[in-house]
């Protein structure tokens, strides 16, 4: 329970200062009243209840609370009782601390999805944007559900991605590992022995011998320039031109930028049919959707079919005309809102448009694996017959 230091006067008009405990401010000034004092100053106590933001949940623990909240109220539990019995049940002291503000904000006579869009950002905008449709429709519960169940297959794919990258990224670092390794510290030492004989050394063993020259004298500079680099390069993507810039690559690219496209559109199909299903208009469900998109090429570009939809056109069209949309999501639009089940229509292409992502993605990292291998042979056989051709030149020289 927060802790609050206040400033109040008494019945007298004396001067107090003090702290007390109280689940929100106004509980706490209404504590101070029954106290004949009368709060001029309060402010919270605990920099962790106070500062949400230096508490970030972690997506598993947003799942496990949104479940557990989903199941109470389904069972018919009051909204606050169900916080309390988090609260108490829960052992993270980050989730505690934020149900107890939760808490509070409720008690201040605030709505659910108004009292977590006040928790520093903890909560995104399609998670307050669903709690909000649950709560005008009296469906609390089956949307926070319905929510629990897309957080979940969330974490389900982002744990499937990355373990999928650990054997690549492992790959990678051992073979640049090795391969660092033989040119800074194996091959001087051999190509030491090939300067006492004075013969002329083979094309492919003075490029090795270069390349490992170049590696030991510039290798720190080469790894300070990197760094500064990678300094540059994260703060110029932190301004919107630049980002913007490296969206429209990203999007350019064989293969890479169509599967690209296909995730950003399968998000926002899934977005738009857990928002259209949950009784969120299609104005404030394309509003919220387009917050939920990472590349900023297709966020401008729903922000164009949003104005559209709002000046009349329908959707189908608004999505065709900023090209940036696979056929198979515009035609299942167009089915849906001639039919009217487009929340069911855009259910169904999301989930075989993150099929089909899956199915690109294995087969990319099944092609992977042999590559590296067969990459990694070759510069070791380059390595080896650099080092092998100049000795078999020496051999053959002191046979004759």
């Amino acid at each position: 329970m927060p802790t609050y230091r206040y400033q109040a006067l008494d019945l007298l008009g004396r001067r107090r200062k003090a702290s007390i405990q109280a689940e929100s401010e106004r509980h706490a000034r209404q504590l101070l009243r029954e106290q004949g004092l009368f709060a001029r100053e309060l402010q919270v106590q605990n920099s962790s209840l106070a500062s949400p933001r230096g508490q970030r949940l972690s997506h598993a623990q947003l799942c496990e609370l949104t479940r557990q909240l989903a199941t109470l109220l389904s069972a018919g539990i009051p909204l606050v009782d169900a916080l309390a019995t988090l609260e108490r049940q829960l052992a993270e002291p980050a989730i505690r601390n934020l149900l107890v503000a939760v808490r509070g904000a409720l008690g201040e006579g605030l709505s659910l999805a108004q009292s977590l869009r006040r928790q520093g950002g903890q909560f995104n905008t399609l998670y307050c944007a669903l709690v909000e449709a649950g709560e005008r429709s009296g469906k609390l519960a089956p949307v926070l559900e319905r929510l629990a169940e897309h957080l979940e297959q969330v974490q389900k794919q982002r744990h499937k991605a990355r373990t999928a990258l650990i054997y690549p990224a492992v790959l990678i670092l051992v073979s640049m590992a090795v391969v660092i390794g033989l040119m800074a510290f194996v091959v001087p030492k051999l190509t030491e022995q090939f300067s006492h004989t004075g013969q002329s050394l083979p094309l492919i063993t003075r490029i090795l011998i270069g390349a490992s020259e170049g590696l030991v004298m510039l290798g720190p500079w080469l790894l300070v320039l990197a760094l500064l680099l990678g300094l540059l390069a994260r703060f110029l993507l932190r301004q919107p031109v630049w980002r913007l810039r490296r969206d429209r690559l990203a999007l350019r690219l064989p293969r890479i930028g169509t599967l690209l496209s296909v995730l950003e559109s399968a998000r926002v199909s899934r977005s738009l049919a857990i928002l259209l299903g949950s009784g969120v208009p299609l104005l404030e469900s394309l509003e919220v959707a387009t917050a939920t998109v990472g590349n900023r090429q297709i966020h401008q570009a729903l922000e164009a079919v949003r104005e559209q939809v709002e000046g009349g056109v329908t959707l189908y069209r608004a999505l065709s005309a900023s090209g940036h949309f696979p056929p198979m999501l515009l035609n299942m639009v167009a089915s849906g809102e001639a039919s009217g089940t487009l929340p069911d229509m855009l259910e169904r292409v999301a989930d075989n448009q993150e099929r089909g992502f899956a199915r690109q993605v294995d087969l990319l990292l099944a092609l992977f694996e042999p590559l590296m291998i067969l990459l990694m042979g070759a510069v070791v056989l380059f390595i080896v017959l650099a080092v092998l051709l100049p000795i078999m030149q020496l051999n053959q020289g002191l046979s004759f």
